[in-house]
């Protein structure tokens, strides 16, 4: 079903490009350690099975490492109000809505489709948005699910998922099992370590470059469902500050799940890694919001000299 959120050709363009370059990426790395293991059905099963598993239960799995627990409208009427309310607008079903019991406040959606949807706020957004800031992040994360690109990021992280943890395992039987290993063994083990590293690092160039588009068009789309893209731009202002002040070590659980959320639980604005964030600077946001603004002719979007 379409819904109402601004469509947007050219996040569906970087999707399906990214899609492309990612299936022909997984297909070489497959054939690879095909070639290396030499055991096609051990590779295709167990990396088969285990992108099943991501794509059908990462709404489980982002959930669980989030701490957060779906919650009926009789504990969180007002939250389940705002949602029910953005949903008729968007003419969209309704996700299910959750919480999580975070201090960091933060904002997720997660799910395979729009039938099959999580949105989940930390009870740190809760207690310091005001209504129409709380309605902007919420639909935000509704248009992710709107314009299906949470099933895409989902998708498109399996792959340096799967070649991360091969080179961790790789890296740790080195180290505890090194002593035990022939050269035929040794140069399969160099062989697969160098796959999945050059897997990894092209699949993490790729998906960051979505990932920052995306967020852009999620707040695109939300400005123009609400009309209010000043609340927004508030929210963010807000947020970002907030995190800031969050110990680093209470955020490193969190940045994990960054390319899910928000705003991104790094605590300080990048420099130059911001070629590798998941998300655009506060100031590419808030200068988006700002033209926006000025097209609805809505009142000034909060700049850098109103962050606290």
């Amino acid at each position: 079903m379409q819904s109402r959120f601004r469509s947007d050709r050219r996040l569906t363009v970087r999707m399906t490009v990214t899609m492309f370059l990612l299936g022909l990426l997984y297909v070489g790395f497959v054939a690879a350690l095909i070639v290396l293991l030499k055991s096609w059905l051990l590779v295709v099963v167990l990396i088969g099975a285990l992108f099943v598993a991501q794509f059908w239960f990462s709404d489980r799995i982002a959930m669980f490492a989030m701490r957060g627990r779906v919650v009926e409208r009789e504990e969180y009427p007002e939250l389940h109000a705002v949602v029910d309310r953005l949903c008729a607008i968007a003419d969209m079903p309704k996700p299910v809505v959750a919480v999580s019991e975070m201090d960091m406040p933060n904002a997720f959606a997660t799910g395979r489709n729009p039938d099959h949807a999580v949105v989940c706020v930390t009870t740190g957004l809760l207690r310091r948005l005001e209504p129409a800031e709380l309605e902007g992040v919420l639909a935000h994360e509704l248009s992710h699910v709107a314009h299906k690109d949470v099933a895409v990021i989902t998708i498109a992280s399996f792959l340096g998922v799967i070649a991360g943890l091969i080179v961790r395992f790789a890296f740790y039987s080195q180290i505890f099992g090194g002593g035990r290993r022939d050269q035929n063994t040794a140069v399969i083990f160099v062989g697969v370590m160098g796959v999945s590293a050059a897997v990894y690092a092209l699949s993490f160039l790729l998906i960051r470059a979505l990932s920052r588009y995306r967020e852009l068009a999620a707040d695109r789309a939300a400005a123009h469902l609400t009309g209010r893209p000043s609340a927004l731009a508030s929210a963010l202002t807000k947020v970002t500050g907030d995190i800031g002040r969050i110990p680093t070590k209470d955020l490193r659980t969190a940045q994990a799940f960054n390319a899910f959320y928000f705003t991104p639980a790094t605590g300080k604005e990048p420099g130059l890694e911001r070629f590798f964030s998941t998300h655009p600077t506060l100031e590419q946001r808030l200068e988006q919001l700002g033209r926006i603004s000025a097209e609805l002719g809505e009142a000034a979007v909060p700049g850098k000299a109103d962050r606290a």
